[in-house]
């Protein structure tokens, strides 16, 4: 076959699909994105399958989901036989290579005092930084390695941005950040491999926009003349009476934690300024994604080279009365932006409807560089639709989404699933811990109808009939995420 293309993989962490120019917002400023999908397919409904990191990163890096790869909360490690689409590449013959985090194992700094614990993931590269919060935290963060190059030594708690500004502080500026930080151990790379014959592929996986919400200052000082026009979170008091009992705790704290995001204690202007600070954050990612576009066509190996961005799942800013993340599945925790150019070869300037997951993402790389899939994926390929040679606004008549948590002796603290269908969106509540009351089985929303996902129709008689319906669909996709292994050799 002719020469396989490289592939430049963008992810940032915890970004909501309503972040973007291209996507309808009209206060951020990322004119390189919005360039990236005029030259691509921008996929207006692609879901991650988990709202936290660890199990959403390992299910589109495997093509599996959560419960299959049993990476299924923070803390716990992937296991060591799970298949990487990275180290499939580079068993092809690619250079591989890492910049920022990747958050498949446990990385806590008690636990893991140098760095993160890989399996034969691919990286020949592997500049790790799992977050810039207080980067000394690990021996092996080379983000603080740099750091200490240039004389620096961060403080582990930056400074309020204002004195009136409880949520909100000042992060590293821009030429020592480390969102720039990540696109320049990216560039070093493609120029060192563009000089191989081999094709190469790089994850430069941001840990921004997540919290703590910390931008540069002059990025969010642009916000200032504009605070008040920025939108309030989508919440109405007392809607939460009809949901899980966790989600009140939420409301009270993030994670459960009293006094953490606690909603009712926060006034407009923090809800505004906060909004502000994570716009900045994306605003400055997409300074970087310019830089890395420039490199790749100034170099020459723009056309040679698939691009995806996305993120690994989103953040509630505040929405249902909540912020970060938990156990829920609305919108800005779930749906998550998506964007895939590849020049010459893929459909340009195309928004498609369909619906998509990111386990698809590790099969159509697959077939773009004309490798098999793996055994055990269960992703699909979008390289059909990416190509022109499937429709493009139809893929998948459904999305599935989980979220597991269990304590340290294993008994669940919450575990539910979620299924969309593209109008109705059902979540069934499968257990709580015992502090949590069992208050609610479920949710169910009519987005056409109820696009806010304030109205829980769950119990609604007039609604019976779908809610059987999206159970029993539910129940399907969840049998149909058990492991395929070990494959069938024979008749009997």
């Amino acid at each position: 076959m002719e020469k396989r293309p490289n592939i430049l993989w963008l992810c940032s962490d915890q970004q909501r699909f309503d972040t973007l120019g291209c996507y309808g917002n009209r206060f951020v400023r990322t004119p390189n994105l919005d360039r990236l999908a005029e030259s691509g397919v921008l996929f207006t409904r692609a879901y991650c399958q988990n709202p936290v990191c660890t199990p959403s990163r390992a299910s589109f890096l495997s093509g599996r989901y959560p419960r299959t790869c049993r990476a299924r909360q923070n803390g716990k490690n992937i296991p060591e036989e799970e298949i990487l689409v990275t180290k499939l590449l580079h068993d092809a013959g690619y250079t591989g290579g890492l910049s920022g985090k990747l958050h498949l194992s446990n990385c806590h700094p008690s636990v893991c005092p140098t760095r993160e614990r890989r399996i034969d993931d691919g990286y020949d590269v592997f500049d790790w930084s799992h977050d810039h919060g207080n980067p000394f935290s690990w021996e092996g963060n080379e983000y603080a390695n740099w750091l200490r190059e240039q004389g620096v030594e961060p403080s582990p708690r930056p400074r309020p941005f204002r004195e009136d500004s409880r949520y909100v502080r000042v992060g590293m500026p821009p030429e020592l950040h480390h969102t720039k930080w990540c696109a320049d151990r990216a560039i070093a790379f493609m120029e060192t491999a563009k000089r191989e014959e081999k094709p190469w592929f790089f994850s430069l996986n941001w840990f921004d926009p997540h919290h703590p919400f910390d931008p540069p200052a002059e990025y969010l000082e642009r916000y200032l003349p504009i605070l008040d026009q920025l939108p309030l979170p989508n919440y109405e008091p007392g809607e939460l009476e009809d949901k899980s009992s966790l989600q009140r705790s939420e409301h009270l704290g993030a994670y459960g934690k009293s006094g953490s995001f606690a909603y009712d204690e926060m006034t407009e202007y923090d809800h505004r300024l906060l909004r502000a600070s994570y716009y900045a954050m994306v605003d400055f990612l997409d300074v970087q994604v310019g830089r890395l576009l420039c490199y790749l066509e100034e170099s020459g190996q723009l056309d040679d080279t698939i691009i995806l961005f996305h993120s690994d799942h989103g953040e509630s800013l505040g929405d249902h009365g909540m912020y970060l993340k938990g156990a829920y599945f609305y919108e800005g925790s779930v749906h998550v932006p998506l964007i895939v150019s590849w020049k010459g070869h893929f459909r340009s300037g195309v928004r498609t409807d369909a619906l998509a997951e990111l386990t698809d993402l590790a099969p159509t790389l697959l077939e773009a560089c004309g490798l098999p899939a793996c055994p055990g994926m269960q992703g699909r390929s979008l390289f059909p639709l990416l190509t022109g040679a499937a429709p493009a606004d139809v893929f998948r008549e459904d999305v599935y989404c989980e979220f597991c948590k269990t304590d340290k002796n294993g008994d669940p603290v919450a575990f539910c699933t979620m299924l969309f269908d593209g109008r109705f969106k059902l979540t069934k509540i499968h257990a709580l811990a015992p502090r949590y009351a069992p208050d609610c089985e479920g949710e169910l929303y009519d987005l056409a109808a109820d696009p806010a996902e304030r109205h829980n129709l769950y119990r609604d008689p007039d609604h019976a009939a779908i809610k059987v319906r999206m159970l029993e669909k539910l129940c399907d996709r969840i049998a149909l995420t058990a492991d395929p292994l070990p494959l069938t050799t024979a008749p009997w």
